[in-house]
């Protein structure tokens, strides 16, 4: 995490319009101030990961995260069937793109599960410079105050913020952890677009994220 140290960050920011981070999918510097607007904001109940009813749902790939990497959703259940459908999905979509930084692999299959159109490209370039780079993470990311908007049976939208304050960069070859202290950029704001495919899955096929946004600085 932290990813503001990797080297290829700012390259990357030119590159693509949106970015996802390492921990949470997204990692562009790009402003959402005028973000999508959501529902009210949830509740504080944390959750080890997002779930929602999956028995109509097609099979869905592993991504079990390491012992040492943890993503933490708080709030991600609203008790509205089709929201917490939404909000799992999106959250899988962060889950994804840490699989796939931790497997060191830009085209694993769990990310274009989760991810299409602009979102899985950049998350598979962000994926990449970790790859490049020899970085790998460890720690703990916490999701919360996500809010959803529903645009129609197949498109909505989700914002939500991201605390990496608990998560690192780790060397891939020493295993030597960077334990850089945490300030306001250890917390992003993402605004994120979803649409649902045949299978009922909702894929995030937009991200832009915004490092050190009030929204979700203490």
């Amino acid at each position: 995490m932290k990813r503001r140290s990797l080297p290829v960050a700012a390259a990357l920011v030119a590159a693509a319009a949106l970015l996802t981070t390492a921990c949470s999918g997204g990692g562009g510097n790009s402003k959402v101030d005028d973000a999508i607007p959501g529902a009210d904001t949830r509740g504080t109940q944390a959750s080890p990961s997002p779930s929602a009813d999956t028995s109509d749902e097609p099979h869905r790939p592993d991504i079990t995260l390491p012992g040492d990497v943890k993503d933490v959703f708080e709030g991600w259940h609203t008790g509205n069937p089709t929201n917490d459908a939404i909000l799992a999905d999106a959250g899988r979509a962060q889950t994804a793109t840490n699989y796939a930084i931790i497997k060191g692999n830009p085209d694993e299959p769990a990310l274009a599960f989760y991810r299409q159109g602009n979102a899985l490209v950049g998350g598979a370039k962000w994926v990449k410079s970790f790859v490049d780079a020899g970085i790998t993470y460890t720690g703990t990311v916490r999701y919360f105050n996500p809010d959803v908007i529903i645009y129609s049976k197949t498109s909505a939208g989700v914002t939500f913020c991201t605390d990496e304050t608990k998560a690192f960069n780790k060397d891939t070859k020493t295993q030597k952890v960077d334990r850089t202290p945490p300030d306001s950029d250890s917390y992003v704001y993402y605004n994120t677009h979803l649409k649902r495919n045949k299978d009922g899955v909702w894929q995030t096929t937009e991200l832009v994220s915004d490092r050190g946004n009030a929204k979700c600085t203490p």
